[in-house]
């Protein structure tokens, strides 16, 4: 036997040999740690082995996990304002201690009625006090700079998942698996993302700016994923009486209304970095409420936040969060200020508790504060409030060392090699585009993307089935322009229609985008142009009578579109229509002393100016589009269009003014309302088509767009007002009832009103179809109830036509359903 042979065998033995007993010398510690007199779970407790440097931090609900080697005799378990505890473990042992922390006050009794009687009360009485002067966002202008670092990683991965033969591709991605001390359940790094920013503020008049120095990140390489990861992670502003965490209204513990949704308990008196502070525990005085429960610990001079450590309570009603903790600590400036030096914000995402989710975390860290030092005027450029320097992209890494203000952990090194080394396999490409048709209908085959594949068939009574074969290119081809088209063909009137589109970028920032299409189609002219407005399959399965009222439209537009500002956008269009009825049909004209006549069709080339304002707007951003997410501000738009007569062959002038104005109000604890205004006026002479044909619904399908009652092509305006109003309660009823509170249904309820007229020379011009009318004998109205987030995705609401009764093709009652992803 050679020497290097039993050199191996020698080596596995020792291997056979060492490994049980490994396993056997190995002590595991589990358990959960409470309030020993709230009895709710503690995280963020800090649990340490006695004499060593092996500890472990709780969970959101309280949940601990030590696995070590190292021998000792007990856990030290401890907590700001609490009384230090220790327990005696077993050594090379499975074991599980639950544990029951003291505060180190009893000063727990809750507050009552009588001002004074609870300590805690008079406190938050201060901090009302001096809350103005503390709150950053008073400070004539300041500046820092900002660590911001994204993470995201999946959670709650069973063990079965690293043996089905569909993952072996990615086999190798679990051995990155942290299931060690912390953060609950085991979870694997899968995005993350850093970026460096100077962060300028202005008071008034307001205005914010941030120019990003440094930017690199690994993962989903995906615009709108990387939007939509900085729209979640929102900044929880306490010193703000709201704020909004996924679209629902959180109500803030230092909150004017403090007493209205809290209970307050002053737990403890200590130093805290060298400033004496008060801590105060709060939770939610009500189940199911929107608020936090946690500790914020309170300067007593200032009665300014100095830490925050809060999390939301499991029974809140959001979907798909099962956690949501946030840490704020705060440093004194100048003498004067506290300003906010770390914000750290992690969430547990999953359909449901026991399923595989994902945790998405943000750390800010803020440093280098320049108070009261205002920037010149022109610094303040209001064209765009983010600015990205030419090499943010391309910083080194020893430039990165250098900046970073904590270090970047093991795991955290790795996701950049191991997701670039996932993002090679053939796996990873199935999955994405697998999930990119589910999301968008569209699927990417190199330089093309197919889709809306929804589109691909559809019904009516003019074509018959409809087949359409529509496209665009790809990202892969370029982000910078676009071309689109799509053909279709009705079996039953045996004729083509095409499109034809190209879009392109001048500027990315400002927005500032050309684009120009021509389109020889069929259309319901006023229909919505939600998703179940357009000719897709889901229109035809869904409606509740085949759609019949079609009109040939050949249209050319070209527009214009930039941002003037951030939140003020501009569109100029030049719109061409050439409005034709079907089967051989021709328009017929009333003229004068009682002559008719008919024309072939309407020719209508219009300029159009289009402006929406909307402050403090967010847009999740793709490659040539992007979607509007909202503001808590009210929208504003203004559209003015101009007929063109004898230019281009057209044959109406006229003007026409369009005004909106919607909102979202937050009233809490009640739920939200949400409104939308419209007003519009024709001046001039015009025929029906280009009239404001209201839209109608024909489906089953909920539409917030359209009126649910009406028929498609049933009533027309040159002069409307339009009101949509619908309030959200969010469960405000169903919590207070046991059944309906496990349910998490929320309720829903709105009206809809139409006041509109025609001039008596519009409604003799043109003869109208049988199914076409005016408003002029009284306003239309429809109200609804309904109930929504049932199995967290499905909307039904119940509907009742209040007016236009005596019409026999119309519905007086119907049960319409939707689809939505809300939180």
């Amino acid at each position: 036997m050679t020497g290097n042979k039993i050199i191996v065998r020698c080596f596995w033995g020792a291997i056979f040999f060492v490994l049980p007993v490994i396993a056997f010398t190995q002590t595991v510690i589990t358990g959960k740690i409470y309030d020993s007199q709230t009895r709710e779970p503690m995280p963020f407790v800090n649990v340490l082995l006695r004499n060593t440097t092996i500890g472990a931090s709780s969970d959101f609900e309280g949940n601990y996990k030590i696995v070590t080697t190292a021998s000792s005799d007990s856990i030290l378990v401890s907590y700001i304002g609490y009384k230090h505890t220790s327990k005696a473990i077993r050594n090379h042992q499975t074991q599980e201690i639950n544990i029951f922390l003291d505060p180190e006050s009893t000063s727990l009794t809750e507050a009552t009625i009588h001002p004074g009687e609870n300590p805690a009360w008079k406190i938050m009485r201060k901090v009302m006090e001096h809350k103005e002067h503390n709150d950053p966002s008073y400070i004539e202008a300041y500046q820092y700079e900002i660590y911001n670092k994204l993470e995201f990683d999946l959670n709650n991965i069973s063990k079965s998942a690293e043996n089905k033969k569909i993952l072996k591709p990615v086999n190798f991605v679990f051995k990155n698996i942290d299931s060690s001390n912390v953060k609950e359940k085991p979870y694997l790094p899968v995005f993350i993302s850093e970026a460096v920013s100077d962060y300028y503020y202005r008071n008034s008049p307001r205005f914010k700016k941030e120019v990003i120095k440094a930017t690199k990140f690994s993962g989903f390489k995906n615009q709108s994923v990387g939007q939509f990861t900085g729209d979640m992670y929102q900044n929880v502003d306490l010193y703000k009486n709201t704020f909004l965490i996924f679209g629902q209204e959180f109500n803030s513990p230092i909150s004017y209304n403090w007493n209205v949704f809290y209970k307050y308990y002053l737990i403890d008196s200590l130093n805290l970095d060298g400033h004496w502070c008060y801590q105060i525990q709060f939770k939610p005085k009500h189940k199911q409420e929107f608020a936090f429960s946690g500790n914020m610990w309170i300067a007593d001079s200032s009665y300014a936040l100095q830490r925050l450590e809060m999390t939301m309570p499991s029974d809140v009603n959001i979907n798909f969060v099962q956690a949501f903790s946030v840490i704020q600590e705060y440093v004194e400036v100048d003498k004067k200020y506290w300003m906010q030096s770390k914000n750290k914000l992690i969430i547990d995402f999953a359909l449901d508790k026991k399923g595989t989710g994902f945790y998405g975390r943000k750390t800010s860290l803020y440093k280098n504060f320049v108070l009261n030092q205002p920037k010149e005027d022109k610094f303040y450029d209001i064209t765009s409030n983010i600015a990205v320097e030419d090499s943010a992209e391309s910083r080194s890494i020893k430039y990165w060392d250098s900046i970073r203000q904590e270090p970047l952990s093991k795991n955290e090194k790795s996701i950049y090699k191991m997701v670039d080394t996932v993002q090679s396999l053939p796996i990873y490409h199935h999955a994405y585009n697998a999930t990119v048709l589910l999301l968008t209908g569209y699927h990417t085959y190199g330089n093309f993307d197919l889709g809306p594949i929804t589109n691909f068939y559809s019904y009516n009574t003019v074509e018959g089935s409809r087949l359409k074969f529509s496209g665009r290119t790809s990202d892969k081809f370029s982000t910078w322009y676009e071309l689109s088209g799509y053909t279709a063909y009705g079996f039953q009137d045996m004729k083509m229609k095409y499109g034809l589109g190209f879009k392109t970028f001048i500027t990315k920032t400002p927005w500032q985008q050309i684009e120009l299409h021509y389109s020889d189609d069929l259309q319901i002219l006023g229909r919505s142009d939600d998703i179940f407005g357009r000719d897709n399959i889901l229109t035809s399965l869904l409606a509740r009578a085949p759609v019949s009222n079609l009109t040939r439209v050949q249209e050319t537009r070209f527009s214009y579109d930039r941002d003037i500002f951030t939140g003020l956008e501009l569109k100029l269009s030049y719109i061409d229509r050439i409005f034709s009825p079907l089967q051989n049909n021709q328009y017929e004209f009333l003229g004068d002393y009682g002559q008719h006549f008919t024309k072939p069709n309407i020719h209508a080339p219009a300029l159009q100016l289009y402006l929406n304002f909307s402050y403090d707007d967010k847009y999740i951003v793709y490659s040539m589009s992007r979607s509007d997410v909202g503001t808590r501000y009210p929208t504003l738009i203004l559209q003015y269009t101009a007929g063109l007569q004898g230019i281009f062959q057209g044959d109406y002038l006229y003007h026409k003014i369009v005004l909106g104005i919607s909102e979202v109000l937050h009233i809490n604890p009640f739920g939200d309302t949400h409104y939308y205004i419209e007003g519009g006026k024709i001046f001039g002479t015009v025929p029906y088509p280009l009239m404001q044909l209201h839209p109608g619904n024909e489906t089953y399908v909920y539409d917030d767009n359209s009126y649910n009652m009406m028929n498609y092509y049933e009533f027309a305006s040159d002069e409307y007002l339009g009101l949509n109003i619908e309030h959200h309660f969010e469960g405000y009823f169903f919590n207070k009832i046991p059944l309906f509170r496990k349910l998490k249904w929320r309720e829903v309820a709105g009206c809809k009103l139409l006041i509109g007229s025609i001039n008596p020379k519009n409604e003799q011009l043109l003869v109208f179809p049988s199914t076409l009318r005016s408003l002029n004998s009284g306003p239309y109205s429809e109200a609804d109830l309904g109930v929504e987030n049932i199995f967290k995705f499905v909307r039904i609401d119940a509907l009742w036509r209040l007016s236009y009764l005596n019409d026999p093709n119309i519905s007086r009652f119907a049960i319409m359903g939707t689809l939505q992803l809300i939180f």
